[in-house]
Parts: C-alpha cells; sequence; structure tokens
C-alpha cells in the first residue's frame, strides 16, 4: 500500500500538480496541431509565420509595423521580409505614415482578411468538432476551468492582443 502524497511548502499535493502539468502539455500539443493543421486550409498561400502577422494585423487593425514586431515578439528587419512577400502577394498593404516618415503602416486587404477568417473558421469547427465529443457536463466544466486557466495565467498569455501574439 502506497503512502498518501504530503503537500509541499505551498499545501498543494506534487502527484496533483504533476498530473495538471502532464494534461496541459498533452493539451498544448493537442491546441498546436490543430493550429498547425489549419494552415493546410490556405494550401501554401502564405507560411505559417506570415498568418501570424495577418493574425495580428486582423486585431490590430492598421498599425505601424514597429507595433506587428513587438506584438509578434520578432525583430523589426524579420517583420519587414514577411511583409515584403504579404504585399507581393497581395495580403497587406504597405504605406508610411504621414505624421513620422521613418514610420511603416500595415493593413490587411481584402485578401488577407479572407484567409484570416478561412484559418478560423476551420478552426472553430474542428474545435467544435472535438467538443462534441465530450458530454454535455463535461463541456461545461472544461469551458469553465478553461477561462479559469486564462484568467490564472494573467496578461501576456490568452485573447490579450497587447502582449506577443501566438499562432
Amino acid at each position: 500500500m502506497s503512502s498518501p502524497q504530503l503537500p509541499d511548502s505551498l499545501g498543494i499535493v506534487t502527484d496533483e500538480v504533476a498530473d495538471g502539468v502532464e494534461a496541459l502539455q498533452e493539451a498544448t500539443r493537442m491546441l498546436a496541431g490543430v493550429a498547425l493543421r489549419s494552415v493546410d486550409v490556405l494550401e501554401g498561400a502564405v507560411s505559417l509565420p506570415q498568418l501570424r502577422v495577418l493574425a495580428v494585423l486582423a486585431d490590430l487593425g492598421q498599425a505601424r509595423s514597429a507595433r506587428v514586431a513587438t506584438a509578434l515578439g520578432l525583430e523589426p528587419s524579420t517583420i519587414t521580409r514577411l511583409v515584403d512577400r504579404l504585399v507581393a502577394a497581395g495580403h497587406v498593404t504597405r504605406a508610411m505614415d504621414p505624421t513620422n516618415r521613418s514610420a511603416v503602416i500595415l493593413e490587411l486587404t481584402g485578401s488577407g482578411r479572407h484567409l484570416v477568417a478561412d484559418v478560423a473558421a476551420w478552426r472553430q469547427a474542428e474545435l467544435r468538432r472535438i467538443l462534441l465529443r465530450l458530454a454535455p457536463g463535461d463541456r461545461i466544466t472544461l469551458t469553465t476551468a478553461v477561462r479559469q486557466l486564462i484568467k490564472a495565467a494573467g496578461e501576456g498569455y490568452g485573447p490579450i492582443p497587447r502582449g506577443p501574439v501566438p499562432l
């Protein structure tokens, strides 16, 4: 017979936390898989890094390229290279900021908005399919727990477009 686990210095049972961390790592892999598969919907129209730029612009609207770089946690030169390809493909427009000639303003075109919408629609459908495999009570429990987890994570994680935006 095994002895019961004792709480650590914070009063948390160690095995419980370890099980939670393992479950979260598995959920992260599953959600990352959904995100990666959603890019396949675009049939090579853009790469995952380019899609991240499009998604940030969808959240921010018209924005300076430096703001997009900050939101993605990337260097401005990296954004410039990514945006060059997106502009050439017709998914983003680039213009000089009339208030600051050294700043560049980026904005999605209709084509760019369409790509972001296609990916979002596919993800929503796939997540719905997965959720519908759960019993109704389990879906409610999961929804509550995920919202609590996002709140516990704090700023910089979850649906806050001001910090680095994962995609």
